[in-house]
């Protein structure tokens, strides 16, 4: 069993007894980032305790065992015959390099080398720390993070490119998606839902390109975006309240600006008793109604057939009753039948778009419908989109690496052959303090939409004072 998983194994350390603790000596971590210790959460110690914060420790003990581990069969052993086996190298290496574990805490540094083991390789304490975002592997030797909004370069490491490519195609794999040289690009997602974008070779020229957008464990609530800054109470307010109105909105921004995350926390406030549908090209939204259904696309067989898009699931998602359809995002033809669907008795319906502004958006969408192929005129697209949308939520992630909402607009109809738009809320930049941190406010700009008086009448009310310019909002 020894001479076919490991290449070389030196093991003469006794099991330290039980309460004895190793020496301590010289042990000075190294954190995978600079981060203040409050703000770093510890690594949890699978089922058994919690270990002492050693994320760099851990990815280099990993590196260790990859260099005597024979990587070919590691896929075929169960998890306790893994665990009995790398048992006495975990403990000669947390010797050696003098780690402060007593036996049970040895004993759970064992557990969770080999979760990661039969996991996904160095990455899984990077997976397991809540304060990281992105997750961006580029190639088998340089790994970065993104922490707070900024990118910082990781000591994590896979032992080559093989070893990379078998933990891809372990991901890809539990989605029922392949990833080779004919299909070089794939999108999947992890058992937590966490997006996953890969790219290997051909088109990928140094080597497996890896893009791992992190699933909250905790979702982020209108309340938490309030309280980190991202977005006023009074846009939240005026927010929820076009939700539980049923009034159509569209939330635009660039990558990573934080759109999902708050399109997640608005539909925390569709009712209940309300059906919705899904659609997302990997399944990330979080609904937390009893009534949701999840719809998927598929990519093509290596032949070229059975493609599901978007555009065929929202099609089908209207022979399915639903009373909303919310898609994940907006990049093609699909605009066009999304379009139709919320103009044909689907209110209150929501989707994210990229865009840098409420009229870049309603651009974009315009293009976008026009890759449909139909028939129609400029006109008649812009109408299409003054009917159908009724709030555009902008929202941007600033140098700073803060997330905001930054503008709130409805669109108030159509003014010779342009959608008119009025700003409802805003966020003003004022500078930036010592630290480079920006500074601004939230504020309105004394318009009160349109759609309150029609929400009003289903008992969904705002208060007045939320329009106030010159109050704090």
């Amino acid at each position: 069993m020894v001479g076919r998983f490991f290449r070389s194994v030196e093991d003469n350390t006794e099991v330290p007894h039980k309460g004895e603790v190793l020496q301590i000596e010289n042990l000075k971590p190294e954190p995978v980032a600079k981060e203040p210790a409050a703000a770093k959460p510890p690594v949890n110690g699978g089922k058994n305790g919690k270990l002492p914060d050693f994320v760099a420790e851990r990815v280099n003990l990993h590196r260790f065992l990859l260099d005597k581990i024979n990587l070919g069969i590691l896929d075929t052993f169960e998890r306790d015959e893994l665990h009995e086996e790398i048992r006495p190298m975990v403990r000669d290496y947390v010797r050696e390099n003098n780690f402060p574990l007593n036996a049970k805490e040895l004993e759970t540094l064992i557990s969770d080398i080999t979760d990661e083991m039969l996991g996904l390789g160095p990455i899984e304490p990077l997976l397991a720390d809540d304060s990281i975002a992105d997750i961006l592997i580029k190639g088998p030797d340089d790994v970065y993070i993104e922490r707070h909004g900024k990118l910082e370069k990781t000591e994590v490491r896979f032992k080559d490119e093989s070893h990379l490519l078998r933990i891809i195609n372990k991901i890809v794999a539990a989605v029922g998606r392949r990833v080779d040289e004919s299909s070089p690009l794939v999108d999947a997602r992890l058992a937590d839902g966490s997006r996953v974008n890969v790219a290997i070779r051909p088109v990928a020229v140094d080597g497996p390109q890896v893009s791992i957008r992190k699933f909250s464990k905790r979702p982020f609530s209108l309340d938490r975006l309030v309280e980190n800054g991202a977005i006023s109470q009074a846009m939240a307010a005026l927010l929820i309240a076009a939700v539980r109105g049923s009034i159509s909105l569209v939330i635009s921004g660039g990558t990573g600006s934080g759109k999902t995350t708050l399109l997640n926390a608005l539909s925390a406030y569709i009712p209940h008793e309300e059906r919705l549908v899904t659609i997302e090209d990997a399944a990330e939204l979080q609904l937390q109604q009893p009534h949701v259904v999840r719809l998927e696309t598929r990519p093509p067989t290596l032949d070229g057939r059975n493609e599901v898009r978007q555009r065929e699931l929202l099609k089908n998602a209207l022979r399915m009753r639903p009373d909303r359809i919310i898609v994940g995002e907006v990049r093609g033809e699909e605009a066009f039948d999304m379009l139709q669907a919320v103009n044909t008795g689907h209110e209150g319906s929501m989707t994210t778009v990229h865009a840098n502004s409420a009229r870049d958006a309603i651009s974009r969408l315009e293009q976008m419908v026009g890759m449909a192929g139909m028939p129609m005129s400029q006109m008649s697209v812009r109408q299409q989109i003054a009917s159908a949308i009724t709030l555009f939520v902008q929202v941007q992630r600033l140098h700073d690496g803060s997330r905001r909402v930054v503008s709130v607009s409805e669109v108030t109809g159509m003014e010779s052959d342009v959608v008119q738009l009025q700003e409802i809320m805003r966020y003003k930049r004022m500078g930036v303090d010592k630290n480079n941190k920006i500074l601004g406010e939230f504020q309105a700009t004394g318009i009160r939409p349109r759609f309150l008086e029609g929400i009003r009448e289903i008992g969904v009310e705002v208060d007045n004072k939320y329009f106030d310019p010159s109050a704090k909002t």
